[in-house]
């Protein structure tokens, strides 16, 4: 199942416990509106003598959550575990105040009322204090059910972040199968969406690739070899910055490394200090070395961009240069190497014909 479809089914459920919630709803308001002596509904009431507006307002109540969940499409499991921890905490420290105080309340003589109110208004001030502590602060000490994990970074190696390029391109997923991967790896959510967004662009060629990202990310989450998670960055500071810098910031967050085919984004990235592994840097890093004097045998596919150069290539897609042989085209001559040059965009090779064994 790709991860597309698992989104859309997930989606699919929630619609059907909204769905299930509503007909619960509707059969428990009828259900107390036909037995009105036994849900205690005065006789003579609004209720009573108006049973189907009655019906509408208790529906419209029941539905202020279902409202308030369509309201939030973006949920993150932080902000509501520091809401639920945090009236937890303001509960139990309002309680533990109040109850301290409960001799200076006999001593005085203070009456029930002015009791009742000190009360409640010390559980609603802790309880807003506690909360909004938590939320300010869910960042630095995260929150996660049924337990609270009090570590920003992720524990373990610098987990490697990947970008849309990295999962369009492919070879992340062969790399993994090589097994000399034992970091997590890490996809944030704006990640995601730009390579949802490329996958359902009208162009032919975009759509064919954000697809084939789409399928690379299926194709990692479902190998045992590697651990990825799904990284939720919708935090305030990080809207408006493009995607590169959000990826920089998430990586100075998370204290990992960059995993990017990206030119720009490699330099950005190295500039701040932040690892960056590039996949074309690490499949050069691969191919055979070969050093001025060897020679090669290549087939001359088209001239280059100097006069009388010719331009071959090797079995792993290496360029090779050759001087004085753009008359060649089409036939296969050796080449001995005068140098190399090694980029983030590749490896060129730069050679001349090795004329005694063309003759």
């Amino acid at each position: 199942m790709s991860f597309t479809s698992v989104i859309r089914s997930s989606s699919a459920l929630v619609n059907a416990v909204r769905g299930a919630y509503v007909v619960v709803c509707i059969a428990a308001i009828v259900t107390y509106l036909r037995a009105p002596s036994v849900s205690n509904i005065p006789t003579g009431s609004w209720i009573d003598a108006h049973p189907i507006a009655g019906f509408f307002l208790l529906f419209a109540v029941t539905q202020i959550p279902t409202v308030f969940d369509l309201m939030m499409r973006r949920k993150r499991i932080e902000v509501i575990s520091a809401v639920y921890f945090g009236v937890l905490i303001g509960f139990l420290l309002s309680y533990l105040i109040l109850q301290a105080i409960q001799p200076i309340f006999s001593s005085l003589n203070i009456g029930d009322y002015y009791r009742q109110m000190t009360e409640t208004l010390v559980t609603l001030a802790l309880t807003y204090m506690s909360v909004s502590l938590l939320l300010q602060t869910k960042d630095d000490f995260r929150f996660v059910i049924p337990y609270v994990e009090f570590a920003k970074e992720i524990k373990g190696q610098a987990p490697w972040i990947l970008d849309s390029s990295a999962l369009i391109d492919g070879r992340i997923a062969d790399i993994v199968d090589t097994n000399i991967v034992d970091v997590p790896m890490i996809v944030p959510q704006f990640v995601l969406h730009e390579v949802q967004d490329i996958a359902d662009s009208n162009d032919k060629m975009r759509r064919t690739r954000g697809r084939r990202g789409l399928e690379v990310l299926s194709k990692l989450q479902n190998n045992p070899k590697v651990e990825i998670r799904m990284h939720d960055t919708d935090r305030a500071e990080l809207l408006g910055m493009s995607v590169d810098q959000r990826l920089v910031e998430v990586a100075k967050q998370l204290g990992g490394h960059v995993v990017t085919n990206d030119f720009n984004l490699n330099k950005v990235a190295s500039v701040q200090g932040i690892g960056v592994i590039n996949l074309n840097d690490l499949a050069n890093a691969l191919k055979p070395r070969y050093l001025p004097g060897e020679r090669l045998r290549i087939k001359i596919l088209k001239e280059g961009e100097s006069q009388g150069q010719g331009v071959g290539y090797l079995d792993d897609g290496t360029m090779v240069v050759c001087e004085q042989a753009a008359n060649l085209l089409g036939k296969d001559i050796d080449v001995i190497v005068t140098s190399v040059l090694q980029s983030s965009a590749g490896r060129m090779i730069f050679g001349r014909q090795i004329h005694s064994t063309n003759q």
